[in-house]
């Protein structure tokens, strides 16, 4: 794979706003939806999948170190980054919000989710710099309780903590910073309001004012980390409209000293007094909802709700809203010292990495080479906990597969929350979470022998399930090649019932295959005994879920061909021609 194809199949360079990346994806924003090929940019080599849920941006998965290279090389042909992009569009924030909003599907959940994720995945590296250090030193202090009196080992201690703490104390700093980029005010103002948070003078106003109880300084109503990242953010949010409206009355002469001077006091009066103990509050009463779930006294809650939630994650990474859930971790790191739901969410991998295994079992058995490759290249990234390779170019696509990881994952997901697991950080998972897994009340030790055991019940079960599940012709199906149909005219149907090719129909629908389309197609599959199959763009699914036919991206214009094999077949292939004509 060339970032040069990459580039072609988006447009050309010329079509490129900005590109960003995060740990396995290519953020691309282009100027110009009409320029993009995205079933090309999906079908070529070493691409694992194509997001597109937004305007003009594209995010296109190529796997861990590879997303990183790509976007370098973007940034050295003078492709800028988001960042730069809004600096010199002179932070022009209420246009690009009118923009993206304009061209988002209409989920407030979702969206909210994105915002989250954009400003907290360029923080990622960090926490896990910081949760590793925090890892090492625990299982330091408790495999060795006299490390004080070894001065290797105190020395190494004090380093890993000095690294976790440079991170920690000032989290809401490095959030606001990043709040400020996505929301358009002045970044350096963003961070300055958010390190606020973190000082001791917040504890010496709160005095001043009766605001602190010395007793109990956590049930104050105002003291020094209250509201902690949620509240940098908002405050920020604040920030970012106030700085406008101010710049708008000051003249261009004296911005530069006026604006920011007045934005910060006016934002700093009511983010002290008001958004710091809301939010605190708030923060509360989130950690207690999840800890009364998560580190529930009654066993069964927190293995109903382990599996639940490995189970749902997979989902959730598909479409890249796992990010959102930041927010919630570090809310939880903030206010308790470590992150309940994360280790059962980080089994989600494993599940799936165990599907990947059944189904190269199958592949080899049956002679799919193409799948054997891909497996073979995303299977050691699977293992050590980035599992977007895997999602896009094997479960996903396949469909079935992908839900059977997710309920494998289910069941390591239960234990590791039965036990408790808690970790430092967020961002490590596979073998490489296993450092971090070591908080909660079990102590370091139990708790990674815990997690390690979660890995291997997840691989298991989810290999077993997805094993028992997938027929030798779905293995075989992404092993027929592109069909080649010949004079199709927009909105004409080829029919060839008790043929090999089945049916090919041009969708003359302007929005193609959207969910519910999907939907209808899968319950009129469902009437069938046989097994119905659709190929567009060079994938193929079965007809049995939703998500496996929105993978496919079909558009106004793509050519669909549909297969089916049972006894129904020539009835089924029938009733999906009706149904083509008349909806798409």
């Amino acid at each position: 794979m060339d970032i040069n194809t990459i580039l072609d199949e988006l447009g050309g360079i010329s079509n490129i706003d900005t590109v960003n990346n995060c740990m396995t994806r290519l953020r691309f924003k282009v100027k110009n939806e009409s320029k993009v090929d995205e079933a090309g940019l999906a079908s070529t080599e070493g691409v694992l999948g194509v997001v597109h849920d937004t305007a003009c941006r594209y995010e296109v998965v190529v796997g861990p170190g590879k997303s990183r290279k790509y976007a370098d090389l973007c940034h050295e042909m003078g492709i800028a980054s988001a960042g730069e992009r809004e600096i010199m569009a002179g932070n022009d924030w209420k246009a690009n919000k009118e923009s993206v909003k304009n061209g988002q599907k209409k989920s407030k959940i979702r969206d909210l989710l994105k915002v989250f994720g954009e400003i907290f995945v360029p923080l990622i590296p960090g926490t896990i710099v910081a949760g590793l250090c925090s890892g090492f030193a625990m299982l330091i202090a408790q495999l060795c309780p006299g490390y004080t009196d070894v001065l290797v080992l105190n020395l190494l201690y004090q380093l890993l903590t000095v690294v976790n703490v440079s991170f920690m104390t000032y989290i809401a700093a490095w959030a606001g910073y990043r709040a400020a980029e996505r929301f358009g005010a002045t970044p350096i103002l963003g961070g300055m309001l958010g390190l606020i948070t973190s000082l001791e003078n917040v504890n010496t106003i709160a005095i001043a004012l009766g605001l602190y109880n010395e007793n109990s300084p956590l049930d104050s109503v105002l003291h020094s980390g209250k509201g902690g990242v949620l509240a940098a953010i908002l405050g920020v949010y604040i920030l970012s409209i106030v700085e406008k409206k101010i710049r708008k009355h000051i003249p261009d002469s004296m911005d530069i000293i006026f604006t920011p001077l007045l934005s910060m006091f006016v934002c700093l009066i009511l983010y002290l007094f008001i958004l710091m103990p809301v939010v605190g509050y708030i923060s509360s009463g989130i950690c207690w909802g999840f800890g009364q779930i998560c580190m529930s006294e009654y066993a069964i809650v927190r293995a109903v709700a382990g599996f639940l939630g490995a189970t749902l994650f997979l989902p959730l990474v598909a479409t890249g809203m796992h990010h959102g859930l930041v927010a919630l971790y570090t809310v939880q790191l903030e206010q308790i010292g470590y992150v309940t739901l994360y280790p059962a969410l980080a089994m989600a991998g494993a599940g799936q990495v165990g599907a990947a295994i059944a189904i190269y079992i199958k592949s080899k058995k049956y002679g799919n080479e193409r799948m054997l490759n891909v497996i073979r290249g995303a299977l050691p990234a699977g293992f050590l906990g980035v599992g977007e390779p895997l999602i896009y170019g094997v479960t996903l696509p396949m469909g079935r597969p992908f839900v059977t990881a997710g309920l494998g994952a289910g069941f390591g997901g239960a234990l590791v929350m039965l036990f408790q697991v808690a970790s430092t950080t967020w961002g490590p998972s596979g073998i490489l979470g296993v450092f971090v897994m070591t908080a909660g009340p079990q102590g370091a030790v139990r708790s990674i022998l815990v997690y390690v055991l979660g890995l291997i019940i997840s691989y298991i079960a989810g290999g077993i399930i997805t094993y028992l599940s997938i027929s030798p012709s779905r293995v075989m199906a992404s092993v027929s090649e592109k069909p080649e149909p010949d004079h199709i005219a927009h909105g004409d149907m080829l029919f060839a019932v008790g043929t090999d090719k089945g049916i090919f129909y041009k969708v003359r629908d302007k929005d193609g295959i959207h969910a519910r389309p999907a939907a209808r197609l899968v319950d009129l599959a469902a009437g069938f005994d046989s097994r119905i199959v659709m190929a567009a763009n060079d994938k193929e699914t079965e007809i049995t879920s939703v998500i496996g036919l929105m993978t496919l991206n079909v558009k106004c214009g793509t050519v669909l061909n549909i297969k089916a094999e049972g006894n129904d077949s020539e009835r089924a292939l029938m009733a999906f021609k009706e149904f083509l004509d008349a909806n798409l």
